[in-house]
């Protein structure tokens, strides 16, 4: 079973994302949070797989919180719920550490579909956050940005290379292995050597490193 904790401060969104997981034979809400700090406390007791955090909340926000969660030992993944109106926000919550982000108005089987790729070290991205996020960032000094994105670049493979794309394009693991014809676990040995060159934790973090190179437009 995948342990999920909710974190949102309007009461109504909770009961909402729990009714919505708990539709799911292979999930289980094990608590939820009104704000960052009880969202830290639960993740400390109950030990969740999978946390969804929104941004905005009194007191600790969720930047806040998911920073303090990924830096615990062993931490769980963080999807971040947002609106379009966050982008920034939601940027510096990836640059924290964050597996991936949605859009609250995300379809019920999307959600359930994100958690089991989090649960499974995998991620989701929302492409229409994703363009906005990556408008923001071309838009702040697009020649030098480009410029060093492409120098981390350049100890990838060829397939190093395709991987980062795919993973740009939002793609998971088993999409991946279907589009490039190789297996999944060769795409999830290339993902860890991406990890480890382009000094990322995430997939989110690979996925920009593609766009600011413009290997993915």
């Amino acid at each position: 079973m995948i342990s999920v904790l909710l974190v949102d401060d309007e009461a109504l969104v909770r009961v909402g994302l729990r009714m919505i997981l708990e539709t799911a034979d292979d999930m289980t809400v094990i608590g939820d949070a009104a704000d960052g700090r009880a969202a830290v406390d639960a993740v400390a007791r109950d030990r969740p797989d999978v946390v969804l955090m929104d941004v905005r909340m009194p007191g600790l926000d969720g930047l806040a919180a998911t920073a303090a969660i990924r830096a615990r030992p062993r931490p769980p993944a963080v999807i971040v719920l947002t609106t379009f109106d966050a982008d920034d926000t939601v940027f510096r919550a990836l640059e924290a550490g964050a597996t991936g982000f949605l859009l609250k108005d995300t379809p019920p089987h999307d959600l359930l579909r994100a958690v089991r790729l989090a649960a499974a070290g995998d991620s989701m991205l929302s492409p229409g956050v994703t363009r906005q996020l990556i408008d923001r960032l071309t838009a702040e000094d697009r020649t030098r940005r480009r410029r060093d994105a492409l120098a981390r670049l350049r100890d990838l493979t060829e397939r190093e290379r395709q991987v980062l794309v795919e993973i740009g394009l939002g793609h998971a693991n088993a999409e991946i292995a279907a589009r490039l014809h190789m297996s999944e676990a060769t795409v999830k040995s290339h993902v860890t050597r991406l990890f480890d060159k382009l000094s990322a934790t995430n997939r989110v973090q690979l996925a920009i490193a593609a766009f600011r190179a413009g290997i993915v437009e």
